[in-house]
């Protein structure tokens, strides 16, 4: 079994990204596809069916060096029957993927949720460097989070875990979130929350930034050109910034307060931002967290970037298969 081949799948709205990665979680190969989901999303299966296949025959392997297949979904996820309760980027509810897809590949499958196998990912060979007690959170266009504990992910009752973007940051006045609450922590800490939060500012003050020199430029601001500019020491940028940093130090404080992780792991495109991000979310983090559990926590930039996803789904196979 040891030579045998796990394969990871990490299913996005806009790309499919997969690997064969070996027991030990090092990736031998890994490409993507482009996410069909015309038809909602019905496609799907088959074409991840027809591009492992592809990619057995080219690398000169028999398919019974696969193991398994693991994949992340976005979604909440019924991880007893495989099936994806609701994934409105795809198209599909109730979609039984576990069911297709081992019919498509005549292979076993494990499905879970897509931040929860990033967790995982990260866990086994990246930032969470094996510890057993770990917060996930996935800073990108959303904000995704995985919780694992003593080794394994937290499902919840109906698979809604870990849902750490959907913590309420901002309880009156927040803005609509995607979900239809208002004032989750994802419509400040993600990509989108923090441009958001840098056009209010450059609307709402007179004050001289770089930020609104790219406005008036551009037409537009990123994530980025935020962090860029908090880094270079613009006033207003370092505001926005800071912003971002109280809340989701609070949030990430008040998860970890019930969950006592050993490592706190912050991905996803928005933790690129490196220190000038997690130095001011350590601080209010310290600040808000239960003293023994601040003391316990390490928080870290993740490590494995896109490959997180992959690594995860094939621990999924290698535990569970």
């Amino acid at each position: 079994m040891d030579d045998k081949w796990l394969v990871g799948v990490d299913l996005g709205g806009t790309t499919i990204k997969m690997a064969f990665v070996n027991q030990y979680g090092e990736v031998i190969h890994k490409w993507e596809i482009p996410t069909d989901i015309s038809e909602q999303g019905r496609k799907i299966p088959t074409d991840i069916a027809k591009a492992i296949d592809k990619e057995v025959v080219n690398l000169g392997e028999s398919k019974s060096k696969l193991m398994g297949i693991g994949i992340g979904a976005p979604g909440p996820v019924n991880f007893a029957n495989g099936s994806i309760e609701v994934a409105v980027n795809l198209g599909w509810e109730k979609f039984p993927i576990k069911d297709i897809l081992e019919v498509e590949t005549s292979l076993p499958v494990v499905v879970d949720n897509d931040a929860n196998i990033a967790a995982i990912g990260e866990m086994w060979k990246g930032a969470g460097d094996g510890a057993k007690d770990l917060l996930c959170v996935t800073l990108g266009t959303g904000v995704g989070g995985g919780v694992i504990a003593n080794g394994e992910i937290v499902q919840g009752v109906n698979g809604a875990a870990g849902e750490i973007g959907h913590i309420t940051s901002v309880p009156e006045g927040g803005a609509p979130c995607n979900c239809g609450k208002t004032g989750c922590l994802e419509t400040i800490a993600s990509a989108t929350g923090v441009v958001r939060l840098a056009m209010e500012a450059v609307v709402n003050t007179d004050k001289s930034s770089t930020l609104r020199t790219l406005l008036d430029e551009h037409d537009q601001i990123t994530a980025k050109d935020v962090f860029d500019a908090a880094r270079a020491n613009d006033e207003l940028a370092g505001e926005v910034v800071d912003k971002v940093a109280f809340h989701l130090g609070l949030a990430l404080a008040n998860s970890a307060n019930a969950l006592n992780p050993e490592k706190i792991v912050l991905g996803g495109g928005v933790s690129r931002a490196g220190d000038v991000l997690l130095d001011p979310v350590k601080s209010y983090f310290k600040k808000f967290a239960f003293p023994r559990v601040a003391e316990g926590a390490e928080l870290a930039i993740a490590t494995l970037g896109n490959d997180a996803g992959i690594i995860g789904g094939a621990w999924l196979v290698k535990t569970y298969v």
